[in-house]
């Protein structure tokens, strides 16, 4: 399959870290496809990756070296009390992570992505095709183009996981997630009483939400990133019958102001004051879905990262699952010696992760926003049973371990194919480790 063609739907994330794998597999052809015109990495979010899943991406090639990221090492989890102003701490457990800024991480996947990859921004994909004989990209306008394997890596509304499995959508989980992040220079106004060290995560618990604030490397320094989950306002532009958000800046006053009365009202003083810190161009709301397919691949087509299943973010694992899928699809290609191994190897290593992931993460956005326990009368012992039983055997949150083939090291590319040495130079070719 070496010199094959191949086509990646969505040049974020999954979409360059496929597009790097499939080059160290040995791909000739291979073109990403972005619909958006402008910078991806304008993308303010932060993430976090725990620490041995970045260990064993690093070692499969798939997390380039060098990115910016922020040690994170425990977790606190606290609730509103008059006499304390960051909140009583309910329990604190260890928490191996490193925070990344979307953006950043994307540059860095980006720089990494081999010289040979064409990546063509503005490019709508509307429809997909695949079968035996290979995979057709149908664009805005008409025109089509073929490649051996089409990868899609488009997220939520995937036009690839469509053509792979026709009426699979993402689901409404009931509640709505408000994201921000803002300088950290900008807590010294505050006063440092309350601020936590900085590689501890804090989690605000109250009554039908909680909300996870931690510190992520930025463009220009550090910033505090923070997520809240809760149920959604009444009347406040949401649609919830399709992925969609109010991005960074667009929110209306009446979302704006239910977000100013649930701070006041179910935070700690500190932490509510501090995320009122949010520049409004900073902060937005988007509904949680989560999405899980019978297939993530088939006929000439794969899935990768959103597209292939919608995990709502508690389970810490949306980066880290997209860039296993590309060093599992690296795996299954060097595995393969046809097109129909490859397909069958990458479907049985991610179909069953994909879904445990998205089981998992039901399970803790039930605990943590649907079904909140009664926090302010529990205990460490009882934070930590609690915690266990979302879990539900899983051995914690972040994402499983990669396979031993997928997390090995990629093998060398093979030289280009070259005419013998001349005899007396052959044991000296060989002794250099040349392919004969």
């Amino acid at each position: 399959m070496r010199g094959a063609t191949v086509a990646v739907v969505g040049g974020s994330i999954a979409g360059c870290a496929f597009a790097s794998a499939a080059v160290r597999a040995g791909a000739e052809g291979v073109v990403v496809l972005e619909r958006t015109r402008g910078r991806l990495a304008d993308r303010g979010l932060g993430l976090c990756v725990h620490d041995d899943r970045a260990d064993e991406l690093t070692a499969a090639g798939a997390l380039p070296a060098g990115i910016p990221a922020h040690r994170l090492e425990r977790r606190r989890w606290v609730v509103r009390d008059p006499r304390e102003a960051g909140g009583r701490l309910i329990w604190e457990q260890p928490f191996p992570f490193h925070s990344y800024h979307w953006g950043l991480l994307w540059r860095g996947l980006r720089a990494a992505t081999p010289d040979s990859v064409v990546y063509r921004q503005g490019e709508t994909v509307e429809a997909v095709t695949g079968d035996g004989g290979g995979a057709g990209i149908r664009f805005a306008g008409g025109a089509v183009e073929r490649y051996d394997l089409a990868v899609g890596a488009d997220g939520y509304r995937s036009v690839v996981r469509e053509a792979l499995c026709p009426g699979a959508r993402p689901h409404y989980a009931g509640y709505v997630c408000w994201r921000g992040n803002f300088d950290a220079g900008r807590l010294a106004g505050l006063g440092g009483a309350a601020d936590p060290h900085p590689g501890a995560v804090t989690t605000v618990c109250f009554a039908g939400g909680s909300c996870v604030i931690y510190r992520i490397p930025g463009p220009d320094g550090p910033r505090v990133n923070w997520v809240l989950y809760a149920p959604p306002p009444r009347d406040g532009g949401l649609r919830f019958d399709d992925p969609t958000s109010f991005p960074p800046g667009a929110l209306t006053p009446e979302l704006s102001a239910h977000l100013r009365a649930l701070l006041e009202r179910e935070f700690p003083a500190y932490w509510g004051a501090a995320l009122a810190l949010t520049d409004p161009a900073d902060t937005f709301v988007q509904p949680i879905y989560d999405l899980e397919t019978e297939r993530v691949a088939g006929g000439r087509l794969l899935l990768a990262g959103d597209a292939a299943t919608v995990v709502r973010p508690h389970n810490t694992s949306g980066a880290a699952k997209a860039l296993q899928d590309a060093a599992a699809f690296a795996a299954a290609w060097r595995r393969a010696g046809t097109w129909e191994e490859l397909v069958d190897g990458y479907q049985a290593a991610r179909g069953r992760a994909g879904r445990d992931l998205v089981a998992l993460a039901r399970r803790l956005g039930r605990a943590q926003v649907e079904r909140t326990p009664a926090w302010a009368s529990m205990g460490p012992q009882e934070v930590a049973a609690w915690w266990q039983g979302q879990l539900g055997g899983a051995a914690g949150i972040g994402g499983q371990a990669l396979t031993p083939a997928a997390a090995a090291p990629p093998a060398p590319a093979a030289p280009p194919a070259q005419a013998a040495p001349p005899a007396a130079d052959a044991d000296a070719a060989r002794a250099g480790g040349t392919a004969p």
